[in-house]
């Protein structure tokens, strides 16, 4: 498919599965899922950039990031080439984007001007396993997950040895450098968000089959003024593969990634329904100038949907 062109695969009603009411009142009555490009091997790490009405994501197998413009309707490569093999992202307040790279094993900040700065790499004297997902607290903390994927599969970073005793959940302060490991008890912790008012954390564990239990989750925890956590229960269990990245949106309803589809959960943790979607998601985020859209990014794909917006 060339690039920018839209395909419409479905009405909005054949898409959208209701579980609980209020789901169907997210979108609009007409409306689709649309295929805005379709050229990658594992799409990942969406970030919305509201200054240039612009989606960057990521296509990890291709070690690139794409760029898709609101206002051309054109996805074109962003930045690439450089076996670092970037997944999770998220903008920082000045205008930069904070960057997980699998191939270096660290957490990097791309500032406005274009220059790439290296936040953390190492912790307790040993390199990171490759920096998953990430998310900025509005205290101005970023955190970030760290499971072993990168250096298990070629595809996905550079092969290496495991020089951290566990995957943990990062906290980094850009104020000291600081880096402290705030939860050790993940298998594969990959997706993580926070509550509107930054007093809860999500996070997901994608271990799935390859850990006892089959983790297969999101748990909660709390996050007081002090900065310390408490809790860490089951939230939500994945009904359909493992949950990988997630956004929260102004509600306080999480919108998952599944291998059939999103799926929207409630502040209480039940599934108030799913976005059927032709291939495996792996992340998402919100976007359009009035926040009405949802991007998804979904193995060789990125597909956007119609909010009735704000979300």
């Amino acid at each position: 498919m060339a690039d920018g062109m839209a395909i419409e695969i479905g009405e909005a009603g054949s898409v959208l599965t209701a579980f609980e009411p209020g789901f169907s009142d997210l979108f609009p009555e007409k409306g689709s899922l649309r295929v805005l490009w379709s050229e990658g091997k594992w799409t990942e790490g969406p970030s919305y950039l509201p200054l240039t009405r612009s989606v960057v994501f990521s296509d990890i197998p291709n070690d690139r990031q794409m760029l898709y413009s609101e206002l051309s309707g054109e996805v074109h490569v962003w930045r690439g080439g450089h076996r670092q093999f970037v997944n999770g992202t998220t903008p920082d307040a000045a205008g930069g984007l904070i960057l997980c790279e699998h191939g270096t094993r660290s957490l990097t900040l791309l500032s406005h001007d274009g220059r790439r700065v290296v936040l953390a790499d190492r912790f307790e004297g040993g390199r990171l396993n490759s920096p998953n997902d990430v998310v900025q607290h509005p205290d101005g903390s970023i955190w970030f997950t760290d499971p072993t994927y990168g250096i298990e599969f070629p595809d996905q970073g550079n092969p290496g040895e495991k020089e951290q005793k566990g995957s943990f959940v990062y906290r980094y302060d850009p104020g000291t450098g600081e880096l402290s490991a705030m939860i050790r008890d993940f298998a594969y912790p990959n997706g993580l968000a926070f509550s509107p008012d930054g007093t809860r954390l999500y996070v997901a564990d994608s271990a799935g089959s390859r850990s006892p239990g089959d983790k297969r989750h999101i748990r909660a925890f709390n996050l007081d003024s002090n900065g310390q956590l408490t809790g860490g229960e089951i939230f939500v269990r994945c009904l359909n593969g493992v949950f990988d990245g997630f956004r929260v949106d102004r509600a306080g309803r999480l919108w998952a990634s599944a291998r059939d589809g999103v799926y929207v959960i409630s502040e209480s943790g039940e599934v108030m329904g799913r976005i059927a979607t032709p291939q495996t998601v792996s992340n998402l985020c919100f976007g359009g100038p009035d926040r009405d859209l949802l991007y998804i990014t979904a193995t060789s794909d990125l597909l956007v949907i119609n909010l009735v917006g704000p979300v």
